[in-house]
């Protein structure tokens, strides 16, 4: 079985114990303690796929196996404080603006950390489509950030969660176009062989 599902098999149930006890009214001390458990499963949660992804041949997503986990681990925390902004009522809404501040910059670092990481891999990043749907998440990111210090957290989470979702995109279109030209593998492997 793999880890991602035994990471699943844990996170669900805790998650829908503590939601159940929240929503219910019911056995409060056990809702707490699912959801403690649960959250110290999140950052596994969130930063699976990209260990996931970074062990394939895809030079993209190999070469950045440091700076990806970080990545994504941000981009789900900016994403989760989006929803929140999205849906918690506006009196409640004070630490979940401060997440989204601090997730947004976890992931306006951890961007040009992993193009510096590529090397000539990071082309990938540049080519139409990935530049793209990077370029909008990026702007979509710091308007998300903007707004949550703003306290417009209608508007800053809606930005959040497409922000999230499009760096996603980007990756995935960035990983495909580096697998489509040997150039992206043949190159630093001349390089390491060189040194």
């Amino acid at each position: 079985m793999s880890v991602g599902v035994w990471i699943l098999a844990a996170y669900t149930p805790l998650t829908a114990a503590a939601a159940g006890s929240d929503l219910l009214g019911v056995a409060p001390r056990t809702g707490r303690a699912a959801g403690l458990a649960a959250a110290g499963l999140g950052a596994a949660v969130a930063s699976y796929t990209a260990a996931l992804i970074s062990d394939t041949a895809v030079p993209a997503w190999h070469d950045g196996h440091r700076e990806l986990p970080f990545l994504f681990v941000s981009s789900a925390a900016a994403a989760g404080a989006g929803f929140g902004l999205l849906v918690a009522p506006r009196s409640e809404v004070g630490p979940v603006r401060r997440l989204a501040v601090l997730s947004a910059a976890g992931e306006l670092v951890c961007e040009p950390l992993l193009e510096r990481r590529l090397g000539m891999v990071a082309e990938a990043l540049h080519e139409e489509s990935a530049r793209r749907r990077l370029k909008a998440a990026k702007a979509l990111t710091v308007a998300g950030a903007l707004g949550a210090l703003a306290s417009r957290s209608r508007f800053s989470g809606a930005a959040l969660l497409a922000g999230s979702a499009l760096t996603r995109f980007g990756l995935f279109a960035a990983g495909m176009a580096s697998a489509r030209d040997p150039r992206y593998t043949d190159e630093p492997q001349r390089e390491r062989l060189a040194r």
